[in-house]
């Protein structure tokens, strides 16, 4: 009998513990479901209630001029029978056209932001508050190139402001939510989480787009991104298609928005500081062949004359690693992180030449009163020059002559070949008729021989790439990677 019980006490031990370790395994089930319940949101009722009052509708009126001519540019001889008809019909019109978007409020005094193209050449700005409320307003300031425009309500009402949040601790996967105006359709919410980071999406110089499947659509453009806090974190700027919301939107960064902001309401402009450099992207076979141990920074092209850049010593060439103690990893951060640094500061400014790490002082200046380095492109003169094939890249090119350099508005002393043909299977197959080949291997170019002989020279030195520099069709000189075979 003894022996009986034992052996029952010692089964019913066994199944204890089992019990026990069953009730843990329910037990962290269930505490690790609730745990992930709390991120996910039973409803956004509560938020949006809440923040509502705080997003307005926008629309706006722009006078259009249109020409009514059925023959545009035609014109009848004078005493011609219909010459009085054609010039009723050649009347400029002029019509109303209305846009509508979206913007919120971030002071009492009804400051309102929102996009620079929802307000651009407006004549009469309507705000519209909590659905019913109707007010005009005025810009502050408005900013092309981040398209951010602040917008001040004409009312001594207290109105009722949202806060930004910090959009650098936002993460992919985050929840948020967007209100606008929809196809004219106020209040509405939609919902969803952020897809992606630091976009680029060529639609700005200053790129740093948070992507995010929450719906946007046509008339969200200048409306709020909110976080699950209720604070700003990002402006809705665009959207991928057409015809409507396909789960791809981007929004304008709070962070980058607020400083541009802050100056609009400030100053009514932008004061963004200024290099004077055009850059470009280092690529892997850039950096293989300066000797950079991996893709990063910015390729100097070139450097604007009197520029801050020009002053400090930058040459053509150089590769920005690190600006004012902020290390440049993608090409597309230097603009950005320029345009933010107070006009006038002097920075130190890393670069890589001649296989080396150096630093330059440079006293920025501002963009807004720098020179436009933009060119407008030209036709090619119909000429007969003579021209040469160079063999090893595969090309037909001739000599750069005098009139080239003034019908393209090059540097006097330019020296170099302009492209007349790429053949099949050329390494460099990728750039244009027009293009003009001025360096190679950090070598000015004057002659087919010129070139030829450099690049006769990496090959026989077993060299995979060469490195040269071109004026492209737009006058923009750029750094080329060529891969030889």
């Amino acid at each position: 009998m003894q022996l009986l019980a034992l052996l029952l006490f010692g089964i019913l031990k066994i199944k204890m513990k089992k019990i026990k370790k069953f009730i843990l395994i329910v037990f962290s089930i269930t505490f690790a479901s609730q745990v992930f319940a709390k991120e996910v949101p039973n409803s956004f009722a509560d938020l949006a209630e809440k923040l509502m009052p705080s997003v307005v509708n926008i629309s706006t009126t722009t006078t259009v001029v249109t020409n009514s001519n059925p023959f545009p540019g035609f014109q009848f001889p004078p005493g011609s029978p219909f010459e009085d008809m054609f010039k009723e019909f050649g009347t400029p019109q002029t019509r109303k056209s209305a846009a509508l978007g979206s913007g919120f409020i971030i002071e009492k005094s009804g400051i309102v932001v929102t996009n620079n193209h929802v307000i651009q050449d407006a004549e009469d700005i309507l705000v519209r508050v909590d659905g019913d409320k109707e007010y005009k307003a005025t810009v502050i300031g408005a900013d092309p190139l981040s398209d951010i425009a602040v917008l001040q309500i004409e009312s001594k009402e207290k109105f009722i402001p949202v806060k930004f949040g910090d959009s650098d601790k936002a993460r992919i996967g985050d929840w948020v939510i967007a209100i606008g105006n929809p196809f004219g359709l106020g209040g509405t919410v939609t919902a969803g989480i952020i897809s992606a980071r630091n976009r680029s999406i060529g639609l700005s110089r200053y790129e740093d787009y948070i992507q995010t499947d929450a719906s946007i659509n046509s008339g969200n453009s200048g409306g709020p991104l909110f976080d699950m806090n209720g604070d700003v974190i990002g402006i809705n700027t665009a959207i991928l298609g057409k015809g409507g919301s396909i789960g791809i939107g981007f929004s304008i960064p709070s962070n980058s928005a607020k400083k541009v902001i802050d100056q609009l309401i400030e100053f009514g402009e932008t004061k963004r500081g200024w290099l004077g450099v055009r850059i470009q992207v280092v690529t892997q076979e850039i950096a293989d062949v300066e000797k950079l141990d991996e893709p990063r920074g910015a390729l100097v092209a070139s450097v604007a004359e009197n520029s801050p850049s020009d002053k400090a010593g930058i040459k053509d060439g150089d590769i920005i690693l690190e600006f004012n103690n902020t290390k440049i990893n993608e090409m597309k951060e230097l603009p950005i992180i320029v345009a933010q640094t107070e006009v006038g500061k002097t920075v130190d400014v890393k670069i890589w030449r001649n296989k080396k790490e150096i630093t330059k002082k440079i006293k920025l200046g501002r963009l807004e009163t720098s020179e436009d380095f933009k060119v407008e492109k030209k036709a090619s003169k119909n000429e007969t020059p003579e021209i040469s094939e160079v063999k090893s890249l595969k090309i037909i090119a001739r000599p750069l002559n005098d009139d080239d350099i003034k019908e393209r508005k090059l540097p006097n002393q330019t020296t170099g070949l302009v492209i007349t043909n790429i053949g099949k299977n050329s390494p460099i197959d990728y750039l244009n008729v027009g293009d003009i080949i001025i360096e190679a291997q950090k070598k000015k170019i004057k002659s087919i021989k010129d070139l030829e002989e450099i690049v006769e020279s990496a090959l026989k030195s077993n060299q995979k790439t060469i490195l040269i520099v071109i004026y492209n069709n737009q006058n923009q000189r750029r750094y080329i990677g060529v891969k030889l075979d």
